[in-house]
C-alpha cells in the first residue's frame, strides 16, 4: 500500500519571509474582530493600525485586538509612513471609493487586500484591478475559501495527480446566513455574497467553465425584496468533468421551530480516487475544523482522513494575507490577484443571467471584462 498523499501542512498557507511589514486595517466589523485581527496575530502578522466610518467602533476592536494606533480617517493612515499593505474590509458599495483613494495618495502602500465582491459589478471590478496595476500596487482578493483547509487539501491532490482526471465535483450547503444591513438593495444577493464561495473554489479546483445552468429562487427568510436566495447550478467544461453545488441558504425553518439539519459538504471524483469533505462554518462561533477523507485505486480502495486543529473561521484569513505579502516580496502577482478574481466575478453574473433568462449560459460571454 503506497503512502497518503498529503503531508502534514499541506492544509496550512505558504508563509512569506517575513512577517514584520506594517498592514492598516480598513474597516471594524465583526469579521475584521473576530477574524482578520485574530488569524494575524497567530500568524505573527504586525498590524499598526485600524480606521473605520465609526471612530468609537475603531477604538472598541483595537483596544480588545491589541491594535497599537486608532487613525481618525483614512487619508491619515495613509500618511503614517509604517503602513505598507492595507487590508479593506467594508462593504462592497463602498470598497471602490476607499481602494480609489488609496491610489490617488502619494503614500508607500504596496499592497491592498480587498474583500469579495472586490465590486457590485464586472465592469466596476474591472476598472480598479486596471487601476491598481497602472498604479504598481498589488492587489490581492480576500477569496478565503480557498484556505479553507479541506479546500487547500483537496486542491494539493488534485494538482498532484493523486484522484486521476475530474469527474464530478460537487458542493451541497445546508447553512443559514446572516444577511448583513448592506445587503439588501443590491442587484444580487447570495451569488455575489455566498455562492461566490463555491464558484470561486470550482475555479481552484478545476479551472474555468466554458457553460453554466443555474436556477434561482428567494429566500423565504429573508424580508426585503431579491431575486438570488436559493442557488442550484451547475458548471460544464470542455474536458468532460462537471461541477454543482446546492447553496440552500433556507434550510428549512431552523431558526423559526423546526429541527435543525446544518452543513456544509463536499465531494470529489476522479478517475483514479475519491475525496469528500465538510465545511465547519456552520458551528461558527465554535470553532469546528473542516475535515477531507479520501481514497484510491492505488492504496487498494484504504481511507486516509488527516485532520487538523486549524478552522476556516479564523485560520484561514491568514492565508490571503500571507499571499499578499508573499506577492509584495517577490514583486509578482498574488496568488487571488485582482485580474484573476474578475474570472470568479463573471462566473458570478454567468450564474445570475442563466437563473435570470432560463438558459444554458456561455462563460465567453462575459471574458471582454476579464482580460
Amino acid at each position: 500500500m503506497t503512502a497518503p498523499s498529503l503531508g502534514p501542512e499541506d492544509h496550512l498557507p505558504d508563509w512569506p519571509l517575513r512577517r514584520d511589514v506594517g498592514i492598516g486595517i480598513v474597516g471594524s466589523g465583526f469579521i475584521v474582530r473576530d477574524c482578520h485581527l485574530v488569524a494575524y496575530r497567530a500568524a505573527g502578522f504586525r498590524v499598526v493600525g485600524i480606521t473605520s466610518r465609526t471612530r468609537a467602533r475603531a477604538v472598541e476592536v483595537a483596544a480588545s485586538r491589541g491594535v497599537p494606533c486608532v487613525f481618525d480617517s483614512l487619508a491619515a493612515m495613509l500618511d503614517d509612513p509604517a503602513i505598507e499593505i492595507l487590508d479593506v474590509a467594508v462593504p462592497p458599495a463602498a470598497q471602490p471609493g476607499v481602494i480609489r483613494e488609496v491610489l490617488a495618495h502619494r503614500g508607500k502602500v504596496r499592497g491592498i487586500l480587498a474583500q469579495k465582491p472586490l465590486a457590485d459589478s464586472l465592469a466596476e471590478a474591472a476598472t480598479l484591478v486596471a487601476a491598481c496595476e497602472r498604479a504598481g500596487v498589488r492587489l490581492q482578493v480576500n477569496q478565503n475559501m480557498r484556505y479553507d483547509h479541506s479546500v487547500r487539501a483537496l486542491r494539493r491532490l488534485v494538482g498532484r495527480g493523486v484522484l486521476g482526471d475530474p469527474v464530478l465535483a460537487t458542493i451541497e450547503m445546508r447553512a443559514i446566513p446572516h444577511w448583513m444591513p448592506w445587503a439588501r438593495g443590491g442587484r444580487s444577493l447570495s451569488t455575489f455574497i455566498m455562492s461566490i464561495h463555491h464558484l470561486d473554489t470550482f475555479r481552484y479546483w478545476l479551472g474555468d467553465p466554458d457553460r453554466v445552468l443555474a436556477s434561482s429562487r428567494p429566500d423565504p427568510r429573508a424580508d426585503f425584496p431579491h431575486q438570488d436566495g436559493i442557488n442550484l447550478y451547475i458548471l460544464e467544461y470542455g474536458s468532460g468533468a462537471r461541477a454543482s453545488a446546492w447553496d440552500d441558504v433556507w434550510t428549512g425553518p431552523a431558526r423559526e421551530g423546526s429541527g435543525a439539519d446544518l452543513s456544509i459538504r463536499w465531494r470529489f471524483e476522479g478517475t483514479d480516487g475519491l475525496a469528500v469533505g465538510t465545511i465547519g462554518w456552520p458551528g461558527w462561533p465554535a470553532r469546528v475544523p473542516s475535515t477531507i477523507d479520501y481514497s484510491t485505486r492505488a492504496d487498494g480502495g484504504a481511507w486516509h482522513r488527516p485532520r487538523w486543529p486549524q478552522a476556516w473561521f479564523p485560520d484561514a484569513f491568514a492565508g490571503t494575507m500571507a499571499g499578499l505579502l508573499r506577492a509584495v516580496e517577490a514583486g509578482a502577482d498574488p496568488d487571488i490577484s485582482g485580474r484573476d478574481n474578475l474570472k470568479t466575478l463573471a462566473l458570478c453574473e454567468a450564474v445570475l443571467a442563466a437563473a435570470r433568462d432560463h438558459r444554458v449560459v456561455q462563460l465567453e460571454e462575459f471574458a471582454e471584462g476579464t482580460g
